[in-house]
């Protein structure tokens, strides 16, 4: 057989042209699409009034005796560990919530200011294991935290550092002290602090006070961390997720409150049905940070998804997952405070199916408002590992949807009649007029690993997927120098105050 000539074509832009001055600001961005609803208004307000019908006549099981007596001094009924909330005690608490949240990163420029139209996104969190092409799948360790911590912050787009993976080769008493540390050297992000009892989080707040050189005053007086407060559906608010409730309310800093409602399993099969329970479980926990401290910042969340009727296993990505979101954005809209939602994919590799359904989820949470969009990079197996691969390859998409939040202008400069339609004559091409001349660099964002090569020149240089060009991105992140977020006196103050602290036992996790 005679071989076929090979197609050639232009060659990928940036390897015979001068560097990109492209400019784009990923750190304040603004939710430009418009808000979807899946039910009426008239439904969306039945759910609220069952969810309320549900805290006074069937209650809350709450395990944290000091969060029943708050209940109980604000006018609730207690009955052993059930508790039932008048609505007149809700209503009174979200009077209370703020709307918007000034959350204050170490450095300025990357703070955030959490309300309705707002748009945050946060990578994958809280995985048991870590995975990548290079070392496979393994259970996650100090070095992968360390690493996600310096590849959450590589990217802009990611504006808020999440609970990666659980560093399971650092000890339970010592392990949020690993965990801030590594936030205060390798991020000036808003850092995440999990809520695992009183004595962790109090080490973690006195350690960010440390590092940020605030005083006791002034820390109290801004809110400069996180954590995520999850109720065990149904109806049930255990003892750290109470205790944490408390703690950051009373410390000043935001909880932000998420029922982990699976349809079928945990909560009812529908999608109505779900987030009416998921709606009354969080209006529960907001009530009571509420009590704690009226004006505590709190953000309204959900992460509600099916199960797979045919093993029981969480799904992802799924129309009633997106159908779920856009229910829980008419519910915080309602209310009017800043909420959480979530992406995601139940895929077990960085394969189709792992893009496809992170992406419908995270189109989900767009068309429905949210706040804040966690698990938008990197998350597989429902949760049960990060990916380094996902990571860069969601971060890709999350680019284009922040180059949507900017807009496109239509003013005479972008039209350009004068250098660019009146220049070119019928038939001819674009390439060399003013106009695209004086914009080809900056124009259009630039991809990191999606490959526009024709067949030929992709095959030449090695026929790489995009997992595989994936690597190389993250690969060269981690093989720069980190770079010094604390000055070195505050760091030194910090070891000094973890030495110490290690030396008396630490803290283990209350439960």
């Amino acid at each position: 057989m005679q071989a076929q000539p090979q197609r050639r074509g232009r060659k990928r832009r940036g390897l015979d042209t001068p560097a990109s001055r492209r400019k784009a600001d990923y750190r304040q961005l603004r939710n430009p699409f418009p808000v979807m609803s899946v039910f009426s208004d008239d439904e969306a307000a039945g759910m609220h009034e069952t969810a309320l019908r549900m805290l006074e006549e069937l209650g809350m099981k709450v395990l944290l005796p000091e969060a029943r007596r708050l209940y109980a001094a604000a006018g609730a009924r207690v009955e052993g560990e059930m508790v039932f909330i008048g609505r007149e005690i809700v209503e009174a608490a979200l009077a209370t919530a703020p709307r918007s949240i000034l959350c204050r990163a170490g450095d300025p420029s990357r703070n955030l200011t959490l309300e309705l139209g707002a748009l945050a996104f946060q990578p994958g969190a809280g995985a048991p294991h870590a995975t990548d092409l290079k070392r496979g799948r393994r259970p996650a360790s100090a070095r992968d935290f360390t690493e996600f911590t310096r590849l959450s912050h590589h990217f802009d787009v990611l504006q808020m550092m999440s609970p990666s993976v659980e560093p399971q080769d650092v000890p339970t008493n010592l392990r949020h002290y690993f965990t801030m540390l590594c936030q205060m050297e390798n991020t000036d992000k808003f850092p995440f602090i999990f809520a695992r009892g009183t004595p962790q989080t109090h080490d973690t707040f006195e350690m960010l006070r440390i590092a940020r050189g605030l005083s006791e005053a002034e820390f109290a007086a801004g809110v400069h961390a996180y954590t995520i407060i999850n109720t065990n559906s149904p109806r049930c608010l255990d003892i750290p997720m109470a205790q944490g409730l408390i703690d950051f309310a009373r410390g000043g800093q935001m909880s932000i409150v998420t029922p982990f409602t699976l349809m079928g399993a945990m909560a009812p099969i529908t999608v109505a049905g779900a987030i009416t329970l998921s709606h009354a479980e969080c209006l529960a926990a907001i009530t009571l940070t509420q009590i704690a401290k009226p004006g505590a910042p709190v953000c309204y969340g959900t992460f509600t998804s099916n199960v797979d009727m045919k093993s029981g296993a969480p799904a992802f990505g799924t129309s009633s997952h997106f159908q779920a979101s856009l229910a829980a954005g008419q519910m915080a809209r309602m209310l009017g405070l800043p909420w959480r939602s979530a992406a995601g994919s139940a895929s077990n590799i960085n394969d189709v199916q792992a893009a496809n359904e992170n992406q419908l989820g995270l189109w989900g949470c767009l068309l429905a408002g949210a706040t804040v969009i966690i698990h938008s990079a990197g998350w597989l197996e429902g949760g049960l590992s990060v990916s380094y691969e996902k990571l860069v390859t969601d971060v890709e998409v999350l680019n284009m949807v922040a180059e949507l939040c900017a807009g496109a202008k239509a003013g005479p400069d972008q039209i350009g009649f004068a250098d660019a339609l009146s220049q070119v004559a019928p038939t001819g091409h674009f390439f060399a007029a003013p106009h695209t001349m004086e914009r080809y660099t900056t124009e259009f964002y630039q991809p990191m690993v999606h490959d526009y090569a024709n067949f030929g020149t992709w095959t030449e240089r090695g026929a790489l997927d995009a997992s595989c060009r994936a690597t190389a991105v993250w690969e060269a992140i981690l093989s720069a120098d980190p770079q010094p977020f604390t000055p070195p006196d505050r760091l030194e103050t910090l070891r000094a105050f973890i030495d110490k602290r290690s030396a008396q036992g630490g803290a283990p996790p209350e439960s």
